[in-house]
């Protein structure tokens, strides 16, 4: 049971697609601490961020028998976005959690990484430069390498933080055309403010 308890495992086990894990990750209010919490720990706190909101629907895709993996979105001079990766018919999509109106599920419709990494280009800018940010991507992270007990530790998973940011990355805008990127407009910079919880909101 990945070191998991019944009551915990049989949380997750009812998560049994996709659709269900992210469901249940937007009930969860976001975690607006700098800690990195294990699927257990989220489980108890009933909150996430984005990488912990990743971690936790990696584990229940693992408790489902597939394979725990995560995508990094690296950011220029703005955070980096996580999600987890999941695969239906040859196609890839994506969980994610997030505050914001646009960096949320993929749909498995993306026929390769790539793809579903530049399905987050357009919107990812820096609402005070309004230059668009994303600019690279890692391989699939499979997250079994670390054993399970990332899992349920009560320490925070800084180490699975630094490792998906030191593997490689691949460029997502080609040099030749960084100069030819339109920033965000007034539209679109409205839109961007568009968030889900607030720090006020009960439960943070």
């Amino acid at each position: 049971m990945l070191g998991l308890s019944p009551k915990e495992f049989s949380t997750l086990k009812k998560l049994s697609t996709p659709i269900k894990i992210q469901d249940f990750l937007d009930s969860l209010p976001i975690n607006w601490g700098e800690e990195y919490m294990s699927p257990r720990r989220v489980l108890q706190k009933k909150k996430a961020h984005c990488l912990e909101g990743a971690l936790l629907a990696a584990a229940t895709l693992w408790v489902g028998g597939q394979k725990p993996l995560l995508l990094d979105l690296k950011v220029k001079g703005d955070e980096d976005h996580v999600v987890a990766l999941y695969k239906r018919n040859g196609y890839w999509g994506a969980i994610s959690k997030t505050n914001h109106a646009s960096l949320r599920f993929r749909d498995p419709v993306y026929k390769t990484i790539r793809e579903l990494a530049l399905s987050y280009f357009h919107e990812y800018f820096n609402n005070k430069t309004r230059k668009k940010v994303l600019k690279s991507y890692s391989r699939p992270f499979n997250l079994k390498k670390f054993g399970t007990k990332w899992i349920t530790t009560d320490k925070d998973l800084y180490f699975i933080a630094e490792a998906i940011d030191n593997s490689p990355h691949f460029p997502i805008v080609p040099k030749k055309n960084e100069k030819l990127i339109r920033r965000a407009d007034k539209m679109e910079l409205r839109a961007g403010e568009i968030i889900e919880w607030k720090k006020v909101d009960k439960g943070v």
